[in-house]
């Protein structure tokens, strides 16, 4: 028998070697395999083959003190900062370039990048509302830039960028300070969109604002780069400096002002109510309402003529946002992170109150314990969430949507869409406004791995949280597109056709993969916390991504960063041909010479799908879900995903060893002989990944075999693989838990396999010592035919 198993396996190996010669044009061979080398910068002081951060890694700072004013009335913001910028680089600069992201509603000064159009009712109604826009007032009023003596800076305005030229080279080692003045009007964020800007309610006559890329920023100036100044369209994020703040923002005496960093004189601008109601915060065990539903309503129905300053610091940031209305309900509850506080508000109007009230707080507590068990220990003092019907993020602060009907009742949809938002935006503050990627250039850096440790967080808060932006399964109808409709992940920002599944969902779930299926949990939970460990608080590439991974896990990915982040190729493995085999040694005997006997088998089971994160976590016992810590978290909907009994979640088996072991002593009692197996597999989709095999056996048992990516190495296209078993196989399915992303699954499984006569057998066994394979031209005729039907 084991003779006879080498002898087949020496057919397969050389004939797959026979058709791959490498470096052969003509093979199968398309160097999937090949490091990924000069793919990837090369290795220097500054940043390591490691992926770690070089000995003389550099990076700029610049600290802000800024004084502003918001005038409700007239819809504008007046603001005058001084900028300290260090120059820590070993390079002699003559300007700076700083951003200035309001122009992007401008009509002048904007980025004026177009996409091409075509004859239709959205080109038309855009014409016209171009027209109707055409000369607004738009865009950052520069007033006066100076030295810090007040001597006046030349500066040229290109667009949303502005360089500022230095009356004197600013060496190595060396700061510069200046002065800038300006203003803007600002925007309807519901009508001219942004980021930033108001919203209107005409029902109580009220604003929310949202302040947000609202002073003149430097840009980043960068080893791998230079000076970031791409233009701002709306579209590529930001690229940001770490500095220190202090801002002070003058507003109407009624509004209620949340923001980046720390209130200096929180004693000053509340009532002694809700100060005491802010200590009390500190130490409580639930959410406190600094200010109430009460409240709010009441300070919608007058407007104060008055106004107060807000002070607020923050330290080591790369930006700063605010918000502010006389709107809001303002509530809070401590989290404690590795033994540090952290306070965890949030910011609502009544519109809100029904799903910020349960949840949001609660939600930022759970988000920043659970990243910071995925990547590094939560940094800053404070995390808020902010309801303003849309989802960006800042430091310690974001801004999300999820209002009630009117009746104050919500569907399941807005529940967990206002969950979602919040964890991702809340995410933020990990990737990238502590992980510093270059948001302009590599949109995936920050929200695709922001998307996946949102999706470790989602699954977490709840077993039964419909994530839909990690799982594999759920890409691959993206995946499968026309290739004219797809492009790499390493795309940059400005020409993303399909922003939403390459910037998030498919580098979130390539990740995923990765920590499944690939790395496995340990290996890449490790990997990717010395990835947050190394590059907190600096600026990483993904060149530091890749090869931190590699380097702290022993796994060469390479194969792997090609195929899913420099690719279009999808999943598509596929069940060629299946060959069983019983060995007996000896002529036959009882049975007339290339007789056959067909066996009619039964349909392959289909399990239903079910996500295996899920699965897995619920199998850890030293996971609890926020949910089971929490019971007031579990409303309407979540009783009634369970049903009235609770929900069957038996998870996926795959027997035991003692169980395996104690299946055999019984089969062999019960079958004579062994049973071999010979699957062949093709590649159709072009992307090499791991091979999960299931068996199912007659006895209805299951078996899985995971084969890891690596059996392509030598042919990309076709392999072969052989089993020996102990009981007859009735059904073959390849990914049975859609770990990879297949974007086919009708030639995932196998159920047409026909019984050898012992004949075929012993000719195949004569034919391996004779070098021939002893099957007939008709049986390979035969063979084609149930590959036709896999299909």
């Amino acid at each position: 028998m084991r003779r006879l198993l080498f002898a087949c396996l020496g057919i397969f190996a050389g004939a797959a070697n026979a058709q791959n010669i490498q470096n052969n044009p003509g093979s199968n061979h398309g160097n999937k395999f090949e490091q990924l080398g000069t793919s990837l910068p090369t290795p220097n002081e500054y940043r390591t083959a490691s992926g770690a951060p070089g000995p003389k890694y550099w990076q700029q700072r610049a600290d802000y003190d800024i004084k502003c004013e918001l005038d409700e009335a007239k819809l504008l913001l007046t603001g005058s900062e001084t900028v300290t910028y260090y120059n820590n680089s070993p390079d002699v600069l003559t300007y700076l370039w700083l951003q200035l992201d309001e122009n992007e509603h401008s009509s002048e000064k904007n980025a004026n990048y177009q996409d091409a159009s075509t004859m239709g009712k959205q080109t038309v109604d855009r014409m016209i509302q171009g027209l109707e826009e055409s000369k607004n007032d738009f865009g950052v009023n520069l007033k006066k830039i100076t030295d810090a003596l007040g001597k006046p800076l030349n500066y040229t305005v290109n667009k949303t960028m502005m360089r500022v030229e230095l009356p004197a080279a600013l060496k190595p080692g060396q700061k510069f300070v200046f002065k800038v003045d300006w203003n803007y009007k600002i925007s309807d964020r519901m009508a001219q969109g942004g980021r930033g800007g108001y919203e209107y309610f005409p029902e109580d006559g009220n604003h929310l604002f949202t302040i947000a890329q609202w002073y003149p920023r430097l840009c980043v100036y960068s080893d791998f780069q230079g000076w970031q100044n791409h233009q701002f369209t709306g579209r590529g994020e930001f690229a940001l400096t770490f500095g220190n703040f202090k801002v002070q923002m003058t507003v109407p005496a009624d509004h209620m002002v949340g923001s980046t960093g720390e209130c200096q004189n929180y004693q000053q601008v509340l009532t002694p109510t809700q100060f005491a109601r802010w200590q009390k915060a500190q130490t409580a065990k639930d959410v406190v309402e600094m200010v109430t539903l009460e409240e709010a309503k009441a300070a919608e129905k007058t407007k104060s003529k008055a106004k107060k300053t807000w002070i607020f610091k923050a330290d080591n940031v790369r930006d700063f946002a605010w918000t502010s209305s006389r709107k809001f309900i303002w509530d809070g509850i401590p989290a404690n992170v590795e033994g540090k506080k952290v306070m965890c508000m949030s910011f609502y109007g009544k519109e809100a109150y029904g799903l910020y009230r349960p949840f949001s707080s609660k939600a930022v507590a759970h988000t920043i314990k659970t990243y910071s068990k995925f990547s590094i220990p939560y940094p800053y003092p404070v995390a808020q969430s902010v309801e303003a019907a849309n989802g960006m993020e800042y430091p310690m602060i974001c801004f999300n949507y999820g209002r009630t009907a009117p009746d104050g009742t919500y569907s399941e949809n807005t529940k967990y869409g206002m969950l979602g938002v919040i964890i991702h935006e809340v995410g933020h503050n990990f990737f990238p406004m502590i992980v510093n990627s270059d948001e302009r250039q590599w949109s995936w850096m920050d929200e695709g791995l922001n998307t996946f440790v949102e999706y470790l967080t989602e699954e977490l808060w709840d077993n039964k949280f419909p994530s839909r932006r990690g799982p594999a399964a759920y890409i691959a109808d993206y995946m499968k597109l026309p290739k004219d409709q797809l492009e790499p992940i390493m795309t940059n920002s400005e020409n993303i056709i399909q922003f939403g599944p390459n910037a998030y969902s498919k580098p979130a779930t390539g990740l995923n993969i990765l920590r499944e299926t690939i790395m496995g949990r340990e290996l890449f939970d490790y990997a990717f916390k010395e990835y947050a460990r190394r590059w907190a608080f600096k600026h990483p590439t993904p060149a530091d991504l890749f090869r931190t991974l590699e380097d702290a896990s022993g796994e060469d990915l390479d194969w792997f960063w090609r195929g899913w982040f420099y690719s279009t190729d999808a999943t598509d493995i596929a069940i060629d041909t299946v060959r069983h085999l019983q060995p007996e040694f000896g002529e036959p005997t009882g049975q007339a010479a290339g007789a056959t006997r067909k066996i009619k088998l039964a349909k392959p089971q289909v399990n239903e799908f079910e996500d295996i994160s899920k699965v897995r976590n619920r199998e850890d016992k030293n996971i609890v879900f926020a949910t089971d810590a929490d019971t007031s978290l579990r409303d309407f909907y979540w009783r009634y995903a369970r049903g009235i009994e609770p929900v069957d979640t038996a998870s996926y088996e795959v027997p035991s060893q003692s169980n395996v072991q104690k299946a055999d002593e019984e089969l062999q009692k019960k079958y004579s002989g062994k049973h071999l197996y010979e699957i062949a597999f093709s590649n159709k989709g072009g992307l090499v990944m791991p091979i999960i095999v299931e068996f199912t056996y007659a006895d209805g048992t299951k078996e899985v075999d995971r084969i890891p990516a690596q059996i392509w190495r030598k042919d990309e296209g076709k392999v072969t693989k052989v089993y020996m078993k102990d009981k007859e196989v009735k059904s073959i399915k390849l990914d049975p838990m859609r770990e990879t992303a297949d974007i086919n699954e009708n030639n995932n499984t196998w159920g047409t396999i026909s019984e050898p006569s012992k004949f075929q057998l012993y000719k195949l066994k004569q034919g391996a010592r004779g070098q021939s394979t002893g099957i007939t031209p008709m049986q390979k005729a035969e063979e084609k035919k149930k590959e036709k039907k896999a299909f």
